[in-house]
């Protein structure tokens, strides 16, 4: 027999089966972790300056003296259904933490979360009230008489209907991320296909629960990728379990997943007839308050963030309204990802914050 061939095949031994199980049982403990507690999120030192009902404006202490910093303040707003600590994740990997370090004086608005008296919410209040009165705060506390503002998802639609409304309230600059505007094409994808279907009534649902469950558009979101979502998340995950970095990651991003907020019942009823169903607001018939929104009324300086990848907000519901904005300075901006990758992904740092800084501080002294 040659020495090619005299090969064996090693037989594991009892202390390597035994090693196994105990890899195999500590990763199965790490993952239980992970699905069944929450990770240390939303950690960067704030203080509440302001409240009504249920929202609450924070400012973020700032990391830079005054000297340093610069001039025009940032008010973030995030959507109406979802927790807004998705911008401050985890030290080292929180937008709000790198904003505050690029010299920015960093204000959050926190919607709240609406009990069953707060089912006739709805976009005008917060648009017209809320919002304003958030913003008449924190121009008084920082001494500005302009500011920044960043709108994300839903946050980016109230943001917009804000700068079209009150275009001379100190709005100097704008950033949209993934708004979901203009719904005229119906078989884009994301929710539109499901929303403007003439046998789903928002109605119907609102009066049979009053607000909205976070657990129902938190499912409806996740069946958009079931695959992806239910099976594919997890398998990744476990594939890396043993890397600490993705393990931190997941965990943080699942904490906030699973923190799902209901809907005010009138808000949920007047995205899906007034803007899915409808497109009030890109066919300039949409009204707040008595007041029509022209889009043509907004001069802010605008960024509009598209994600390529967007299953939620796909980017032809974010792209029309730069047509129809009133702002001789705008830019679109494409990156790859999905709807929360860009912001909380991997390359958000290396790509989305890095040229959202540029911009704003272009404009920000």
């Amino acid at each position: 027999m040659s020495e090619s061939e005299n090969t064996s095949v090693r037989i594991p031994t009892f202390l390597d089966v035994c090693e196994g199980w105990h890899k195999a049982a500590t990763n199965v403990q790490t993952l239980n972790r992970l699905l069944h507690t929450d990770a240390a999120i939303a950690q960067t030192p704030k203080e509440v300056i302001w409240t009504l009902n249920k929202a609450k404006l924070y400012r973020y202490v700032p990391v830079l003296p005054e000297e340093k910093r610069h001039k025009i303040p940032l008010l973030l707003v995030f959507a109406i259904m979802n927790r807004p600590y998705v911008l401050d994740l985890r030290p080292g990997h929180s937008f709000v933490e790198y904003m505050l370090k690029q010299g920015y004086d960093v204000y959050l608005m926190d919607w709240g979360i609406p009990g069953p008296e707060d089912k006739n919410l709805s976009f005008d209040d917060y648009t017209l009230e809320y919002l304003p009165r958030a913003i008449r705060k924190f121009k008084a506390v920082s001494g500005a008489t302009e500011f920044s503002m960043l709108g994300w998802c839903l946050g980016a639609l109230i943001s917009t209907l804000y700068a079209a409304l009150r275009p001379d309230d100190g709005l100097k600059n704008l950033i949209l991320l993934t708004a979901p505007l203009d719904f005229s094409d119906k078989s884009a994808g994301g929710f539109s296909r499901w929303a403007s279907h003439e046998a789903f009534s928002p109605d119907h649902l609102v009066e049979l629960l009053g607000n909205v469950p976070g657990e129902i558009i938190d499912t409806g979101a996740k069946m958009l990728k079931p695959v992806e979502n239910y099976i594919g998340s997890y398998v990744n995950l476990w594939d890396r379990i043993n890397d600490p970095h993705t393990v931190d990651a997941w965990h943080a991003m699942n904490t906030w997943v699973r923190d799902t907020i209901p809907m005010a019942g009138a808000a949920y009823k007047q995205l899906i007839n007034d803007f899915y169903k409808e497109n009030r607001l890109m066919n300039g018939t949409l009204s707040i308050r008595g007041e029509r929104v022209e889009l043509s009324h907004l001069t802010a300086s605008v960024l509009n963030v598209i994600a390529e990848a967007d299953h939620i907000t796909p980017p032809c519901q974010s792209e029309r309204v730069m047509d129809l904005i009133g702002s001789e300075d705008k830019e679109l901006f494409r990156v790859r990802g999905g709807h929360i990758g860009i912001m909380a992904g991997r390359g958000a740092e290396k790509n989305t914050w890095p040229h959202m800084d540029a911009w704003l501080a272009a404009r920000s002294d």
